[in-house]
């Protein structure tokens, strides 16, 4: 159903969410109304206050020509705002580790995916973007200021050979962030452009988890080489694990794959495994959206201990099985990716 009327009102109509489009005379506007509206619009035209003459359109553009489709038309106007992405300058490659739900191990994933790549003989770099929550600096045995360069970036602070940056740097370890969203995206701006990051092969991101402002923020102003979603295999984290995905897909990010973690848990006596989160829901998940699956991670009270300690269980026991477990998955993330160059 489209509506012709003058430009201004159309553009009333379209922050109703409505959607405007040109007649090809170069004359009148039209905003076209989704199918619930059609009842409705007397109300509509009274409570924007569209002129009573306005007409109904109910023929195509011109003969012969293709109809851009709504889904079209809502994407290439809704493109027009979007910020122009922009590279970070020595940064080769992105991967963002993303969970949709917290308590999943997410940034367990992504500390152990950089040491995993870094085995690689590669030269990675890990940004903290979960600025209320920071564990980068803890997991990476990190802590104290970030020094200044003569350009006023701020130099990561190393540890295994990872250059990282996190909020946690900044902050007392226990203070809360009690920042509205503003000023959460002003530091994620700062965390991604302010830093001298130096040459990477790989930066790896850990985001909040969600699917929210950061999310779509780095995603919209940094290129992005792949997303690697983690969940845990119960159904109420795969619900989110699921809404993840498909926000990287909707911002056109490759989502690389699913991380299973805490998949399942061998006691240390009897040997005995026993599924405590259920079992193999990631990968019924992955099929279903038809993803790969990335990597199983056990539960295993090394990969909490060493953590905690910092010193995750890639460097402080690369030939364990719960080690291998991520090597393994840090080889399935580089297959999916090109390799580094230049």
């Amino acid at each position: 159903m489209l509506v012709t009327a003058p430009r201004a009102y159309c553009f009333g109509l379209a922050r109703a969410g409505l959607v405007l489009k040109k007649c090809r005379s170069g004359g009148a506007w039209m905003a076209q109304l989704p199918n619930v509206a059609r009842g409705r619009w007397a109300t509509l035209r009274h409570i924007l206050h569209v002129p009573a003459q306005l007409t109904l359109v109910q023929r195509a553009w011109s003969s012969g020509s293709s109809v851009e489709s709504v889904q079209d038309r809502q994407r290439r106007l809704m493109a027009r705002g979007l910020p122009k992405q922009q590279v970070i300058p020595g940064v080769k490659q992105i991967i963002v580790v993303a969970s949709g739900k917290g308590g999943v191990g997410k940034s367990t994933t992504a500390v152990n995916l950089a040491l995993g790549l870094a085995a690689n003989n590669l030269v990675v770099g890990l940004l903290d973007a979960d600025v209320y929550g920071p564990s980068i600096p803890r997991m990476m045995n990190l802590r104290g200021n970030p020094e200044l360069t003569d350009s006023n970036l701020m130099r990561p602070l190393v540890n295994f050979g990872i250059a990282c940056m996190s909020i946690g740097f900044l902050i007392e370890e226990a203070a809360p962030i009690v920042w509205r969203g503003l000023m959460v995206m002003s530091a994620i701006e700062r965390l991604l452009r302010k830093v001298d990051w130096g040459n990477l092969d790989y930066l790896v991101i850990d985001l909040p988890p969600g699917t929210g402002d950061v999310q779509l923020s780095i995603s919209q102003n940094v290129p992005i080489s792949g997303a690697v979603i983690v969940s845990t295999p119960q159904d109420i984290a795969l619900l989110d694990a699921q809404r993840a995905a498909e926000m990287f897909r909707k911002v056109n990010v490759p989502v690389l794959g699913i991380v299973q973690n805490m998949s399942v848990f061998q006691c240390p006596k009897c040997k005995y495994e026993i599924h405590i989160f259920g079992a193999d829901g990631a990968i019924a998940l992955a099929t279903k959206l038809g993803l790969d699956v990335l990597g199983d991670i056990p539960l295993h009270l090394n990969i909490r201990e060493t953590s905690d300690k910092g010193q995750p269980i890639v460097v402080s026991h690369p030939d364990s099985p719960e080690a291998k477990a991520y090597l393994r998955l840090t080889a399935e993330v580089m297959k999916r990716l090109p390799a580094p160059h230049g």
